[in-house]
């Protein structure tokens, strides 16, 4: 209803405006047209001037010069009194008959006085002088004249009417514009009050809200006290945050449970190698390599193969060794996450300053965590970025883990392809941390890594 109104005010206030400024474009056209005719009739009239200066001057002087200005006044005269006589015919009926009668007399005075007395002037010039001195021309110049000052005047009273009519007309448009504005700003000043108490305040806080949520707090709420589609909107807010929210913690859940049961897979995997196959093949090289110094000396060739595969043994278990460490590293459980990062950094190919402040126990799903961020970021120091140095610090305190890993290599490092650091990033998010890449082109790439944790 408020819209309907404004929309009904905002409406006839344009109509009246409109109106108003038809009303005074047509003042000013009519104005201009004034204007027109005013320098059409001046224009007119001086050439009546020059009409009888010219001929004048020449009767009395015998000099031809004079005939110059005589004679474009006189070819000239017909297409000012048709101009004139078409301006006036447009707007004022009386005036376009004055006007033709004006012109009537200077087209009767050319052929009827003027060029009669020019042709007398070159017969006989006496003739001609004493016909000016007779005045007749002279009182037939003042009479068109007396004609044209007429039609000047009543020119320009219409003028002033129109003027007067044109200022009339801004005026009522400014009354009315000023009215109508201001009705207008009130019933906006009132509707806009209404929608921002009922809509602009309640859609502020939920966007509000959602920013919230957008930042990872899905604990946040609207209160419900919308109307209509407003409350409709509050209430799907709030609905959509409450299953967002319980879809993260079934997934926090969820990943926690697979990195738990992946971690626990893989240190039964890695015992299982160590204690088991392991064990087993270091017992059969040993055994091996005791046939192998059994053999005789003539049996050389036997006994060269025996060596070899003693070897090949030897360097199976080695392997062996590698990949149960690749799977679970048992420095990990032995010796704590400082001894375990420092083997990391004895083991890579690019030099590595390591500098920890581990003064908390924190868990072993944590130590696993950082374990293997240090390193797939070392692998990739190495094999992708081409750097010459690595630092690494590990600060541990009372509420997070704070990991740093930074190389001097070509940077430009893309978390979106490949799946290492999509991998850890699960891992450390399963863990309720967060991961930042900062990696600019030619300028080195920093991994930055915060877990939560709980001193022990």
């Amino acid at each position: 209803m408020a819209s309907a109104l404004i929309s009904l005010i905002i409406g006839g206030v344009f109509t009246l405006l409109v109106g108003a400024i038809t009303r005074m474009h047509d003042a000013a056209v009519l104005a201009r047209h004034s204007g027109q005719v005013l320098t059409s009739a001046n224009g007119l009239e001086r050439l009546v001037i020059d009409l009888e200066t010219g001929q004048r001057g020449y009767v009395i002087t015998h000099n031809p010069a004079f005939l110059q200005p005589w004679t474009a006044a006189r070819e000239s005269i017909p297409k000012k009194a048709a101009d004139l006589r078409r301006l006036t015919a447009a707007h004022h009926p009386d005036q376009a008959e004055w006007a033709g009668q004006i012109t009537r007399d200077a087209q009767s005075y050319i052929t009827n006085y003027s060029e009669p007395l020019v042709k007398a002037a070159q017969v006989d010039p006496n003739i001609a002088l004493t016909r000016i001195e007779s005045g007749e021309g002279k009182q037939r110049v003042d009479q068109i004249r007396a004609e044209f000052q007429k039609f000047v005047r009543t020119e320009q009273d219409l003028a002033a009417e129109r003027d007067a009519g044109a200022r009339a007309a801004a005026r009522r448009a400014v009354v009315v514009a000023v009215g109508g504005t201001g009705a207008s700003i009130l019933l906006i000043v009132a509707f806009g009050g209404y929608l921002t108490r009922g809509v602009v305040r309640p859609i502020r806080r939920t966007s509000r809200m959602a920013g919230e949520v957008a930042r990872g707090d899905l604990t946040v709420r609207v209160p419900e006290t919308g109307k209509a589609e407003i409350g409709d909107l509050e209430r799907s807010f709030n609905s959509m945050a409450g299953s967002l929210e319980r879809n993260r913690t079934e997934l926090t859940t969820s990943r926690t449970r697979i990195v738990t049961a992946g971690d626990a897979a893989r240190r039964r995997i890695e015992r299982d190698l160590h204690d088991g196959t392991q064990q087993r093949l270091v017992t059969l090289s040993l055994e091996l390599r005791m046939i192998a110094a059994d053999i005789p000396e003539e049996h050389k060739t036997l006994k060269s193969r025996l060596t070899l595969a003693v070897g090949e043994m030897r360097d199976i278990v080695r392997e062996l060794r590698e990949i149960s460490r690749g799977i679970h590293p048992a420095i990990l459980t032995k010796g704590g996450l400082a001894p375990a990062l420092a083997a990391l950094a004895r083991r890579s190919t690019v030099p590595v300053d390591v500098r920890t402040n581990a003064d908390w126990k924190v868990s072993e799903q944590i130590e696993v965590a950082v374990y293997y961020i240090v390193s797939e970021a070392l692998t990739n120091a190495a094999k992708h970025a081409k750097a010459s140095q690595v630092w690494i610090e590990l600060d541990v305190d009372g509420t997070d883990v704070r990991l740093s890993i930074r190389d001097d290599g070509v940077g430009g490092a893309d978390t979106t392809h490949g799946s290492g650091l999509i991998g850890l990033q699960d891992r450390v998010e399963a863990l309720g941390g967060e991961v930042k890449v900062i990696s600019p082109a030619n300028a080195g790439t920093t991994l930055l890594v915060r877990i939560p944790t709980v001193s022990g």
